[in-house]
């Protein structure tokens, strides 16, 4: 199985699924980010955010990571999940290859097609059809470097293209597609295809990686069925 160290020159959204901004957010603008999840809870590997008020300067068409969804999706692009990944040496967890599939909603109601049902952090998650995961993409926004050794997101070049993936085929395509770890400064952005599959390691030596994941899409939820978005 083939691992290589990702590089901005040589992946691309449309061709490998994942594409980087360097410094898309430069040392001002990460102090705000910090200010503005400080009041989250840090006991959790991972902080589903529920309302993001505070995060809106950044997510809007106008914020350095919107304008990146926006480039993408178009105007109609609206961030409808959101997680803060916090590692640290006493929360250092790795996480299986697999593909991102549900969307937060304001409240279940029973929709053809769409299904299973979770609730996590007390939000309600629904998996929609595919091809609306499909469309979709998700931003990565680093507030620590992350090299090699320090948990990277590990990615699967193309399998964006697949199509939703039974959980035993998962293994099978990365060995035939083979990894990237997409290495990151302060600042930076990872951009890929919210279909694609992904996972990480825990960090080696553990310390801290933190990491602010939007979803982005640009379809609406069929009525009366909303998503909760930001």
């Amino acid at each position: 199985m083939l691992s290589t160290v990702c590089r901005s020159a040589n992946l691309t959204l449309n061709d490998d699924g994942a594409q980087l901004f360097a410094q898309a957010l430069d040392e001002a603008a990460c102090d705000r980010l910090e200010t503005a999840l400080a009041a989250l809870p840090t006991s959790r590997p991972g902080v589903r955010i529920g309302e993001g008020r505070q995060l809106q300067p950044f997510l809007n068409d106008a914020g350095p990571v919107g304008a990146i969804a926006t480039s993408v999706l178009g105007e109609q692009a609206r961030p409808v999940r959101a997680i803060l990944f916090d590692k640290t040496a006493e929360r250092n967890w790795a996480l299986g290859w697999h593909q991102d599939r549900t969307i937060v909603v304001e409240k279940r109601i029973d929709t053809d097609g769409y299904g299973p049902w979770t609730v996590k952090s007390g939000l309600i998650q629904v998996e929609p059809p595919f091809e609306i995961i499909e469309r979709m993409v998700t931003l990565r926004i680093h507030l620590d470097a992350v090299d090699e050794r320090n948990a990277p997101l590990r990615i699967v070049p193309g399998s964006h293209r697949l199509g939703r993936l039974p959980e035993a085929e998962i293994g099978r395509v990365v060995t035939s597609f083979g990894e990237r770890l997409c290495l990151a400064e302060r600042g930076d952005v990872w951009l890929y295809a919210t279909s694609i599959v992904h996972g990480s390691l825990a960090a080696d030596p553990p310390r801290r990686r933190r990491v602010l994941q939007i979803d982005f899409s640009a379809d609406a939820a069929p009525g009366p069925l909303a998503w909760r978005g930001m």
